[in-house]
């Protein structure tokens, strides 16, 4: 398998923005979101443990009811999808167990193999010393980078919204039943022709301002 070129990769990074008006009219085509959808699935975590939960919405009743609890903002209803990044609230042995089950699962293995494995999760994760809802997310927050990526990637656009309100995300969704909270979410589509931002310069301090090399 060949690698995207890095031309390709700077030039979609650069063509990437966070959307301000979407065209209501042209959703992802399924292909294409199975693709964004797995991205979200391998994405990467701490110990690999996936402390989340992601919640897609195209329903158009259900997106209409996010905008108010958005602050009004409109992406929410005329993006194509609308992926609420969830996290998996105060993180259990049992969630650890079930990881490890997985875990054996997929790599052939007996459960009882990976116990050092399961030791040293539960030592760090409930040693006593970890906030264990703001670990997930700052976990979840990687999901959404990979996410954004692999949008831009495929010529897919985004916005990453922390402007919501995530109890009342939570109560529509029903998460806290399920053992989840709201950390942020993001919508994708394809920008409107005449979103005035599409064209702007990204505004990013230079290079040697904030990479710094230690050869």
């Amino acid at each position: 398998m060949s690698p995207v070129s890095s031309q390709t990769v700077l030039e979609q990074l650069k063509w990437r923005y966070a959307v301000k008006k979407f065209d209501p009219v042209r959703p992802i085509s399924p292909e294409d979101w199975t693709v964004l959808e797995q991205s979200l699935v391998l994405s990467p975590s701490s110990f690999g443990l996936q402390p989340w939960r992601f919640v897609v919405i195209t329903n158009p009743d259900t997106k209409s009811q996010l905008k108010p609890i958005s602050y009004g903002q409109q992406q929410v209803v005329d993006a194509s999808h609308v992926v609420v990044f969830a996290i998996r609230q105060n993180l259990s042995t049992d969630d650890i167990d079930k990881f490890v089950a997985r875990t054996a699962e997929v790599h052939g293995k007996t459960v009882e193999t990976l116990a050092g494995f399961r030791k040293v999760m539960v030592g760090t994760l409930h040693g006593g010393s970890i906030n264990l809802n703001h670990w997930a997310t700052l976990q979840v927050y990687i999901a959404l980078g990979q996410f954004m990526a692999a949008a831009a990637m495929m010529g897919i656009d985004t916005c990453p919204m922390e402007g919501i309100v995530p109890a009342k995300y939570d109560a529509l969704l029903g998460l806290n039943e399920q053992g989840y909270a709201t950390a942020v979410a993001c919508v994708a589509g394809y920008r409107a022709t005449d979103d005035k931002y599409a064209q702007l310069p990204k505004v990013r301090f230079k290079t040697e301002d904030v990479v710094v090399r230690i050869d």
